[in-house]
């Protein structure tokens, strides 16, 4: 790919969504994130919450998605790189992990809190 200056803005956009296609077909955890946030959108169209629900769950979502895709491509290039076991290199892949971990968390919590918001709870 080389220097991105030589690329178009479409070029760029290709490359990007190239990297959504690639996370979709070879990563399950992707997929199922993807599946979670399409019902995550389902639902929003069932209860009809405020915009600002809306906001907070497709940020949520995009949060999530974005730290799986990173995830993804920093344990292939830590793999590429160092493909002997490491202690240094697992910690990363770990902390990497972590992070989608703590999203994915976040990211349930925000779910009952919409549910309880829906059954007007809170």
């Amino acid at each position: 790919m080389g220097c991105m200056k030589k690329y178009t803005l479409w070029d760029r956009v290709g490359f990007a969504w190239n990297g959504v296609r690639l996370a979709f077909s070879q990563e399950q955890n992707f997929r199922i994130q993807v599946l979670s946030g399409v019902g995550a959108f389902l639902f929003l169209a069932l209860i009809r919450p405020s915009l600002i629900w809306w906001a907070v769950v497709v940020l949520t979502i995009g949060g999530v998605l974005s730290a799986e895709m990173m995830n993804t491509a920093l344990e292939r290039v830590l793999d590429r790189l160092h493909p002997n076991e490491d202690p240094l290199i697992a910690q990363a892949k770990d902390c990497a992990a972590g992070a989608v971990l703590v999203l994915s968390i976040a990211s349930v919590v925000i779910l009952v809190a919409l549910i309880l918001f829906a059954l007007g709870v809170v």
